[in-house]
């Protein structure tokens, strides 16, 4: 069976629900952006929301996509960089428990963490504090990460250093593996917009984009976005939220639906949306059960706090992936 890697910023999210938005404009953070802050940012941020329900799981957005790539059945690796703390070593110990290989980087910095705001409509805020995430670099990666690969899926948020995640693409290439890239976020684009269009050109097979995210890329609307990703990239995804999400691969074409749930927090949805596409794809599914069988994994995600599905959900969901892929 194909083997997957994927790379990422390493964090552990502390989901905090919000009784109002007032707590964002006091904190001056714009609603359903990804904001990078620092420690002491992070420190009044958990501090001014030491009353609210909170949450903690292993996160980042590649983690999510591979956490799921594993609970449908996939090998599946992670590359990424924690301290030598109780954050890291919680992060570490999740993979393990999920049956996901550890390609962990040690640092003498605290380990990230994302402070991921949900607001009443479900939309989600990060105040993200990389630590020792932001120090992964370009000599952390060799060819010899990916020998034994076939598929290496990368997060948008790591362009924040241009140099590692160039690198990361340009040598998984190299040594024959799928590329899979998920845009990260609208500000992390309009940031980096020329950068992006530079690796999707020359290293990602596959890209995924949400609807702000594609229109931040192109300056475009979702359909127009989507040739345009398509034109420069063997598969290109975006994301529509409630309204499906349409996919393109050369002049095929997919429209994919949703499966009707009551959102709680829309956190973890993309990732798993990948999640769900990618092992389609690697199980040579046809586009549009790639996308379906994504649809459901999104879907049951929004209906529980954080970027996680719950163990009880799990023989349901991959009884329906297998009716998907029949």
């Amino acid at each position: 069976m194909k083997r997957i890697i994927g790379m990422g910023n390493a964090l552990v999210d502390i989901m905090t629900i919000l009784e109002d938005d007032d707590t964002l404009k006091h904190f001056g953070l714009p609603k359903g952006s990804m904001q990078l802050v620092d420690k002491d940012f992070s420190n009044k941020v958990l501090s001014g929301t030491k009353e609210l329900l909170k949450t903690q799981s292993s996160g980042g957005s590649a983690a999510n996509t591979i956490h799921g790539l594993a609970r449908l059945g996939l090998p599946a690796s992670f590359i990424g960089k924690v301290g030598k703390d109780d954050l890291g070593k919680f992060f570490s110990q999740d993979l393990i428990n999920s049956n996901i290989k550890p390609e962990m980087i040690l640092s003498n910095s605290e380990s990230g963490r994302a402070i991921a705001l949900v607001s009443k409509d479900s939309e989600r805020t990060f105040a993200t504090f990389l630590g020792a995430a932001m120090e992964m670099n370009a000599s952390d990666i060799t060819e010899q990460t990916f020998q034994g690969y076939s598929v290496f899926h990368v997060e948008g948020y790591l362009v924040q250093n241009h140099e590692l995640i160039e690198k990361a693409l340009r040598l998984a290439k190299k040594s024959g593996l799928t590329t899979s890239l998920d845009m990260a976020s609208y500000n992390v684009v309009e940031s980096n917009r020329d950068f992006l269009l530079h690796i999707i050109k020359n290293y990602v097979d596959i890209v995924f984009a949400n609807e702000e995210e594609a229109k931040a890329f192109t300056s475009k609307g979702p359909e127009e976005s989507l040739e345009i990703l398509a034109a420069i990239s063997a598969i290109a995804v975006v994301k529509l939220g409630e309204h499906g999400s349409l996919v393109r691969r050369g002049d095929e074409i997919v429209k994919i639906g949703v499966f009707p749930v009551k959102a709680i927090d829309t956190t973890g949805a993309g990732d798993l949306y990948a999640s769900g596409f990618l092992y389609g794809l690697i199980m040579n599914c046809p586009l549009c059960v790639c996308g379906e069988i994504g649809a459901l994994l999104s879907a049951h995600v929004i209906e529980v706090l954080g970027a996680k599905i719950p163990d009880d959900k799990w023989d349901m969901i991959l009884q329906k992936v297998k009716e998907l892929k029949e």
